[in-house]
């Protein structure tokens, strides 16, 4: 998709109401990324003039090499967006996960049969999601995508935000009710808001590849865990695998060192022969980790949503699900607001967005943290209490159930688009 600019005058593509209260746009979101956009598109039909944000220009953000797990409950977002259908087919579907500690034989099997449904979960390739999420925005009428574009400095005035944009070397300035980021972990909005963070940095790395194995990966995703970390193989299309190897970072760098031949050969013995052998596709990838929450996801005119609000281990797959739930969150407070004609704004009503997502997010981010620090170790007692905790979860439906909810979404509030 070519970069899209905007018109010579900026309020001049803004719907009507906003441009009369004053306001270039109802809201602004900062981060053409997947949340950001998604964001956006839950709000096609809610009258709200939109003005979304993205610092690259859109072929450099569609070729990022990631993939993510998408869970259940993202899927169903998705599909109340009225977008998933185009998704769907360029994406694989897990129906088994397969839960394990290092050569422990006591292996959980979560299976659609846990929860009555057809499948479990997807795993979806970066571009996979984005582009149909770009070209969706094309067509709202009430969306105005400026890429490449950055915001250089944010004003929160008492009934409205202003927003100063360089645009190719230009700078120009829109008024707007509502400011969101959706601008990373680094986010330049949340840090120029003063809104701290807390969390930490691991001591580990996660080494990311593409394999292809000799037999077909049926439709299974499995998380290993063993004493460096957790270790995950994701199924996608064309029987290829997506590998997340969690080390420690001096660990993980030597891996990454090694010729092809060499990772490799260190790569099937954490693999497994279950899919016979394995053949490495592209180049691998090492990046660090944390965990991290802000203090506040909300401050007046200001919303955070996705990493620019938190960051989790990637352990389960977790990081771009909890963004989906932000978004779709905060389409539907806003749209109540304004339906009940309260500022979108005020910081009354963006409350009840915090208040929706912030503790959720953090028994989701501290789910994540105990299972990397309790599998990550050889501490006897530990590993005696785990294997006991994997013992049980085996043979008592309920609370096996209860786990595998709670990873794929399906614990907590559930958005009015998921319905």
């Amino acid at each position: 998709m070519s970069p899209m600019q905007l018109t010579e005058n900026l309020a001049s593509s803004s719907a009507p109401q906003a441009a009369h209260r004053g306001y270039d746009y109802d809201l602004v979101i900062v981060g053409g990324g997947i949340v950001g956009l998604t964001l956006a598109a839950a709000l096609k039909d809610s009258g709200f003039s939109i003005l979304l944000i993205e610092a690259r220009v859109a072929s450099a953000a569609v070729a990022k090499g990631q993939a993510y797990a998408v869970h259940m409950l993202s899927s169903l977002i998705f599909q109340g967006i009225g977008i998933w259908d185009k998704i769907l087919p360029h994406i694989e579907t897990y129906r088994q996960v397969r839960l394990s500690d290092a050569d422990y034989s006591q292996v959980v099997e979560f299976s659609t049969a846990d929860i009555g449904k057809t499948d479990l979960g997807y795993v979806a390739e970066h571009q996979a999601l984005l582009e149909p999420l770009q070209e969706f925005i094309q067509n709202c009428p009430n969306v105005t995508y400026l890429c490449p574009a950055e915001v250089i400095a944010s004003r929160y005035l008492p009934d409205m935000v202003a927003i100063d944009i360089n645009v190719s070397g230009e700078l120009r300035t829109v008024r707007s009710q509502l400011l969101v980021a959706a601008d990373g972990s680094r986010s330049p909005i949340r840090q120029a808001a003063g809104i701290k963070t807390k969390g930490w940095k691991y001591w580990q790395s996660c080494i990311v590849a593409f394999v292809k194995p000799e037999k077909h990966h049926n439709h299974t995703a499995h998380e290993k865990f063993w004493q460096s970390g957790p270790f995950a193989i994701l199924p996608l299309p064309g029987n290829r695998c997506r590998i997340v190897w969690t080390a420690p970072h001096e660990e993980a760098k030597a891996l990454c060192a090694l010729d092809d031949e060499q990772f490799l050969a260190e790569l099937t013995k954490r693999f497994g022969s279950h899919l016979g052998k394995l053949e490495l596709l592209g180049d691998r990838f090492v990046f660090n980790v944390q965990l991290m929450q802000s203090d506040r996801y909300v401050s007046h005119r200001l919303a955070l949503v996705g990493d620019a609000a938190h960051c989790c281990h990637p352990v389960g797959g977790q990081g771009l699900n909890l963004g989906v739930r932000d978004a779709a969150a905060l389409a539907q407070i806003i749209q109540s607001a304004q339906q009940a004609g309260e500022d979108i704004g005020s910081i009354q009503v963006l409350k009840r967005y915090e208040g929706w997502r912030k503790l959720e997010n953090l028994t989701i981010l501290g789910f994540t943290d105990m299972l990397d620090r309790v599998f990550s170790n050889n501490f006897l007692p530990l590993v005696l209490a785990r294997r006991a905790g994997l013992w049980v979860m085996k043979r008592v439906p309920m609370l096996k159930v209860h786990t595998l909810k709670l990873m794929i979404g399906l614990k907590g509030k559930i958005p009015d688009l998921a319905r």
